[in-house]
């Protein structure tokens, strides 16, 4: 079973910004915070993000791709 058949699984093809913050282990209010910022991984995680009216979710299939890519890691030469 892939990262992506795990959450699609779990939590269907969106992902509430309380989701997300658990399966990335962080609070929900420290998540909302960091993705404000202009660091890369928080660029990655933004492109995932679709607001419904005033709802922000995130695409579990591309949150799964970035999970299974080293691109959340940065740059640690």
């Amino acid at each position: 079973m892939t990262i992506e058949d795990s959450l699609l699984d779990r939590f269907g093809p969106l992902l509430s910004l309380p989701q997300l913050a658990n399966v990335l282990d962080r609070s929900p209010d420290g998540l909302r915070i960091s993705l404000r910022s202009n660091n890369p991984w928080a660029t990655e995680l933004n492109q995932a993000k679709l607001k419904v009216g005033r709802r922000v979710y995130f695409r579990t299939s591309q949150i799964a791709e970035l999970l299974d890519s080293d691109r959340l890691c940065g740059n640690r030469g």
